[in-house]
C-alpha cells in the first residue's frame, strides 16, 4: 500500500468529513461555513476530476476536514451525532454502489447539472436545489435512510433541506471516492499511522 495512496483516501475522507460537518451545523443552527459547503458542492460536479485533489479544488480547501480527521484518530469520536452521519453515509454507499441503475441515473443527473453550477456555482440556491432534487429522487429511495437530526425550526424550512440533501450527496462521492481509492474501514485499524502522518503531511 503506497503513501501516495492512503495520502489520496485521506483526502476523500476529509472531503467526507468536512461535508457531513456542515450538515450538522445548518441542521442545528441553519448557518454554515460557505467555502466548506462550496467546497463539496464542487466536488460533486467535479466527475472527471484528474486526480484526487483536484476533486476538491485544492488540498487547502480540506484543511477542516483533515483537521476533523486528524482529531479523531488522536482522540476519538467526540460529536456522536457526526459520527453516526458517517457511518450511514458509508453504509449507504456500499447499497448505492450495488444499485448499477441508480449509480447511472445520479451520474447522468449530475452531467445535465455540470452546465447550471459552471454557470451559476454549485452553490447558487438553484443548482443546491437540483442537487438536492437529484438526491431526493433517488438516493432517498434506498433504505434505511440517512437520518440528519437537528432543531426542528431550521429543518422545517425548504432551502434548509435542500442544502442538507445537495451536501448528502456531496458526502456520498466522497464515500464513493474514498472506496475507488481502496478505501475500508480496515484503515482505522490497520493504517491510523499512515493516515495520521499522510494528514501531518498535508497541514504542516
Amino acid at each position: 500500500m503506497t503513501t501516495t495512496s492512503i495520502d489520496d483516501r485521506v483526502l476523500a475522507l476529509a472531503g467526507l468529513l468536512q461535508a457531513l460537518a456542515q450538515v450538522r451545523r445548518i441542521a442545528d443552527t441553519g448557518q454554515c461555513e460557505s467555502r466548506q459547503v462550496e467546497t463539496a458542492l464542487d466536488s460533486v460536479l467535479r466527475i472527471d476530476a484528474a486526480d484526487t485533489e483536484s476533486v476538491y479544488g485544492s488540498a487547502g480547501n480540506l484543511r477542516t476536514g483533515l483537521q476533523q480527521l486528524r482529531d479523531y484518530l488522536a482522540h476519538g469520536n467526540k460529536d456522536e451525532a457526526l459520527g453516526r452521519l458517517v457511518l450511514a453515509v458509508m453504509q449507504l454507499e456500499r447499497r448505492f454502489i450495488r444499485n448499477g441503475d441508480m449509480a447511472s441515473e445520479v451520474q447522468q443527473g449530475l452531467r445535465k447539472l455540470e452546465p447550471t453550477g459552471a454557470t451559476r456555482g454549485s452553490a447558487d440556491p438553484e443548482t443546491v436545489a437540483q442537487l438536492a432534487k437529484l438526491y431526493a429522487d433517488t438516493i432517498s429511495s434506498l433504505r434505511p435512510r440517512v437520518m440528519v437530526q437537528g432543531n426542528p425550526h431550521y429543518l422545517g424550512q425548504a432551502g434548509v433541506v435542500a442544502e442538507i440533501r445537495a451536501l448528502l450527496l456531496a458526502a456520498l462521492r466522497s464515500a464513493v471516492l474514498w472506496r475507488q481509492l481502496g478505501g475500508s474501514l480496515w484503515d482505522f485499524v490497520f493504517q491510523r499511522r499512515a493516515m495520521a502522518a499522510a494528514i501531518d503531511a498535508r497541514l504542516g
